[in-house]
Parts: structure tokens; C-alpha cells; sequence
């Protein structure tokens, strides 16, 4: 019989993971290219890694940070395909400025409240 390997998931651990997809999200907001482009596909990563991490309350914090951020990706696209070019070139500040306006204190806001809520170790058995 062999012995049992635990491995034990602090809860300080457990409280970084949680707002690691609201960290990236404000970065992509705030210095929007390349990071926003690059935390697209970065966040898919994080996303999957997170949300089904043995602490519950991981996966909902970062589910609510994918939907704020995916949010703001969804509606960029078709603003962004069907505005004519001088939207772009000309009101880039506006778009940029509303995003940060709408995604920023959203994602402050999940930060603050994972940074209050009380987290425990989570010990994950193997046999």
C-alpha cells in the first residue's frame, strides 16, 4: 500500500487565483495594444486553469471577471467592423476611454470584495 501524496492550497493561494483574471483584464484595458489582443488569448488559459480550481469560490470570481472582460471584447467586434474607418482613426480616444470607464471599476470592485472575503486552505487528497 502505498502512502497518500496531499497537497495543500493555502488560502492566500487560493485568494491571488482569484483575481489574477481581473488583474489582466485592467492591464488589456488600460495599455490596450498589444495587451488586449495578447490577454484575449491569455485569458482563455487563465479562465480554464481557474474556473475549475478546487476552491469553489476561485472559480466564481473568475467567472465573474471573464464575464465583465468577454463583455467588452463582444461588443468591440462589431463596433469595430462595421464603423467606418475614421471612427477608428479619429474617436480611438472615445472608445479606449469608455472601456476603461466600464471595465476598470468592475473589476476593482470583484478585487476588493475577494480581498474581504474570508479564505480557507483547501488540502486536495491523492491516493
Amino acid at each position: 500500500m502505498q502512502p497518500k501524496d496531499n497537497t495543500l492550497i493555502t488560502a492566500r493561494q487560493s485568494r491571488f487565483a482569484a483575481k489574477v483574471f481581473n488583474y489582466g483584464t485592467i492591464a488589456s484595458v488600460l495599455i490596450p495594444f498589444p495587451l488586449f489582443i495578447f490577454w484575449f488569448g491569455a485569458s482563455m488559459f487563465v479562465y480554464a486553469m481557474y474556473r475549475h480550481h478546487p476552491n469553489p469560490r476561485v472559480g466564481y470570481y473568475t467567472q465573474r471577471a471573464a464575464y465583465i472582460y468577454y463583455t467588452l471584447a463582444g461588443l468591440l467586434v462589431p463596433v469595430l467592423t462595421f464603423a467606418p474607418k475614421e471612427f477608428f482613426t479619429q474617436y480611438w480616444w472615445a472608445i479606449w476611454s469608455v472601456a476603461v470607464i466600464g471595465v476598470v471599476p468592475l473589476a476593482i470592485i470583484q478585487i476588493v470584495r475577494a480581498n474581504k472575503e474570508t479564505w480557507e486552505d483547501v488540502l486536495i487528497e491523492k491516493s
